[in-house]
């Protein structure tokens, strides 16, 4: 499939979700990590989080994070069991595991290969796709937003890939030769998983479909890369303690070196990759929508001493224009969230430092 090249070219809504945060440029870690000579004491100071130390980590608890299977939420024999599963998965956790999701293996191993052979190229070709200044898409870091906050050891590089009239293509790597290709069908493949998963979690909550599908036809597509870290790697963090600002959020592990942790009743439980699974997570507007009954996770990345981890997160996103609000379940249920503007809290998100969530607290009513 040729992907359809457009300059800059965004929807007047979706385009403006690229324009509502940026961050600072700062030193390449992937690199900084290659270089044993560089990587001295005042180097790493800057990525030291005290905060890490003391963490309580319950390593026993990695494999009860819930399994979703979609043919069987897509089976009429299967769906009521099914679905009773994924409404104690929202409720409870959070995150839950999606298998037999029905993208093709084939697909899922390209863009594994392509974005490990993006993120081995030489640093001057990848910065040739690097953040501009006001944008959030492009070879870069994250929420950098001042020249003494602590910095998380990672790089990423990110685009927005749907609706594909928001898409600007100058940002679109040409290396590797099948990446833009790889990109455009499991942006695609993605958006059709997203729709089911908001279909059935609608139905838990006894709510029309169509209004949860409205919440999330953008797409923002992150690839992490986590380099190793061979000098106190316990004391840095790959991505500092957060929850996403998004209505649902995909995760899929390139590699299967772990990092992921979640932070539930009080510790942080890892998360084991699945072989090509998906990860599924509750975002901030789908806690808003359901009035808190569904709750987004805080969650982190910690760094390996030896091996490199790579992951992909699609953060699905409502109209950058639209309205977010409470949906109640009944006359007397008591509204906890404010209505807002996706924009208004979109700013309000990319504006502050990963911290927890923050954000989410500015939206609560009490």
């Amino acid at each position: 499939m040729e992907v359809e090249a457009r300059s800059g070219g965004s929807s007047a809504s979706e385009g403006r979700w690229s324009q509502s945060g940026t961050s600072l440029p700062v030193r390449n870690v992937q690199a900084l990590a290659a270089s044993a000579g560089e990587l001295t004491a005042d180097t790493i100071e800057r990525y030291i989080q005290k905060v890490v130390d003391g963490d309580t980590v319950l390593a026993e608890c990695s494999d009860e994070v819930p399994i979703i299977d979609l043919a069987k939420l897509l089976d009429a024999e299967s769906v009521e069991a099914e679905a009773a599963k994924l409404k104690f998965a929202c409720e409870d956790w959070g995150f839950f595991q999606v298998v037999n999701h029905g993208i093709p293996i084939e697909l899922i191993l390209g863009m594994k290969h392509d974005v490990q052979k993006f993120f081995q190229l030489p640093l001057k070709v990848k910065n040739a796709y690097a953040q501009r200044v006001g944008d959030l898409q492009g070879y870069g870091q994250a929420f950098v937003l001042s020249d003494d906050q602590k910095l998380d050891w990672a790089d990423m590089f990110g685009l927005f890939t749907q609706p594909p009239q928001a898409r600007d293509m100058s940002y679109w790597p040409s290396q590797p030769p099948t990446f833009r290709n790889s990109i455009e069908e499991y942006s695609s493949n993605l958006m059709k998983v997203a729709h089911s998963l908001a279909t059935f979690v609608a139905k838990t909550l006894d709510l029309d479909p169509e209004l949860m599908a409205d919440k999330q036809v953008g797409q923002f597509l992150r690839m992490n890369y986590y380099p190793p870290c061979a000098r106190t790697p316990e004391k840095v963090l790959g991505f500092s303690p957060h929850s996403d600002g998004s209505f649902l959020t995909i995760l899929l592990e390139v590699n299967a070196v772990q990092g992921l942790q979640i932070r539930r009743q009080g510790a942080w439980i890892p998360v084991k990759p699945r072989v090509n699974s998906l990860l599924v997570n509750v975002g901030d507007f789908l806690e808003i929508m359901t009035n808190g009954k569904y709750k987004s996770i805080e969650h982190r990345v910690t760094i390996n001493a030896q091996k490199e981890r790579l992951s992909i997160s699609a953060f699905q996103v409502p109209k950058y224009d639209g309205i977010i609000s409470p949906v109640l379940g009944t006359a007397n249920e008591k509204v906890l969230y404010k209505t807002m503007r996706v924009e208004e809290y979109a700013r309000l998100y990319l504006s502050n430092k990963p911290d927890g969530k923050r954000t989410l607290d500015y939206a609560k009513l009490c």
